[in-house]
């Protein structure tokens, strides 16, 4: 007999139509237009009720870092910055949304043009630069969305940064005045230190100076009646030494987990015509061509920590083959950002549900 097919296989041409118009039109405004269309839709009830219907994700929990999330798939950082899309991504099932990049006061980011599709790749490059609203703005979003969804099973973290003109001794600094505003109103934490589009951040990537940010937030968090999980996010140009020493790091500190990876600087392997991409210049790349390299990081991370320590996987994420690579490599999550973009919102249903007929099937 033939299978007959899921309901929401059925919209990815209908995604894919929509998709390739879409890309037509500068990416940032089409991202900002984009989601605000599907917030108007979603918030009529025939609409949500069909999208609800057609989108369920079937339930596959998993506990990570003291946290109980209903499936694994989580929206990386970088999405949504400012807390602003959360009940879309409730309705689209992720397990987790992971807001920010914060930082202390609110910034506009680096100039525009900032974010470049390639869809040969299917990749993406941006150079943003931790645009934001800031803390005291994203703390009451997020204060205001608890109220109103003081049951959700939806998993808020919270990923922190610098400000741009912030010196990286002071930086410790701002990551507690983030942690600080935030911490009633996430679940967990990510130390943000390896995104390449703010000058210098990546130079926080060194062990003195995650020592000194993490001594901060740990002695913050001690001193809250709830403490929360914090974790690492790491880029995936770091050498083997690089990546032996954070683990060390981790298990030393004892990190509750690690994020790996971040976007990449390196071009290499790209079918985008090379003249395009030059002409893009300077961004962290997404996507597709970064799957492998993320793989590689995680199986070194996991080896170098023997299993001690949680990675949530990220990095070429667009199916459930994908996300299964990633926990083949030692990653007990996953976080999806440019696939979302190409593969349309039943991203999360069709990966989820890929990967639950693995666990059943093994």
């Amino acid at each position: 007999m033939q299978k007959q097919p899921v309901k929401s296989d059925y919209l990815r041409p209908m995604y894919k139509t929509l998709r390739d118009i879409l890309f037509r039109f500068d990416a940032e405004q089409v991202h900002g237009f984009s989601m605000g269309s599907f917030g108007v839709l979603r918030s009529l009830p025939v609409v949500r009720g069909y999208m609800k219907k057609t989108l369920a994700v079937p339930e596959l929990p998993v506990d990570c870092f003291g946290l109980r999330f209903r499936n694994p798939v989580g929206l990386a950082a970088g999405f949504d910055k400012n807390a602003v899309y959360l009940d879309t991504m409730d309705l689209l099932g992720f397990g987790h949304v992971e807001v920010g990049t914060v930082t202390p006061m609110a910034q506009a980011g680096n100039e525009r043009p900032r974010l470049f599709r390639l869809p040969k790749d299917q990749a993406i490059i941006n150079r943003m630069g931790f645009n934001n609203d800031g803390m005291e703005a994203v703390a009451a979003r997020l204060g205001e969305w608890r109220n109103k969804h003081p049951d959700t099973p939806l998993v808020i973290g919270g990923n922190i940064g610098k400000n741009k003109w912030t010196d990286n001794d002071q930086a410790w600094m701002d990551y507690g005045k983030c942690f600080q505003a935030l911490h009633a109103y996430v679940d967990y934490f990510v130390v943000n230190v390896s995104s390449p589009n703010t000058p210098g951040l990546r130079a926080l990537q060194e062990r003195p100076a995650l020592e000194r940010i993490f001594a901060e937030l740990f002695h913050k968090n001690a001193a809250l009646p709830r403490p929360k999980p914090i974790l690492l996010k790491i880029a995936p140009d770091l050498g083997s030494e690089q990546l032996q020493e954070i683990a060390s790091m981790a298990i030393d500190l004892k990190l509750a987990g690690l994020v790996a990876t971040n976007t990449t600087i390196s071009r290499e392997g790209l079918v985008t015509d090379k003249e395009q991409v030059n002409h893009i210049g300077a961004g962290g790349l997404s996507g597709r061509p970064l799957r492998i390299r993320s793989n590689e990081v995680l199986r070194e991370l996991h080896a170098a920590t023997g299993g001690k320590i949680p990675l949530v996987g990220s990095g070429g994420i667009f199916n459930g083959k994908d996300a299964q690579e990633k926990m083949s490599a030692g990653a007990s999550m996953v976080q999806v950002w440019t696939g979302f973009i190409y593969e349309g919102p039943a991203i999360v249903k069709n990966i989820v549900r890929e990967l639950a007929t693995k666990t059943h099937r093994t």
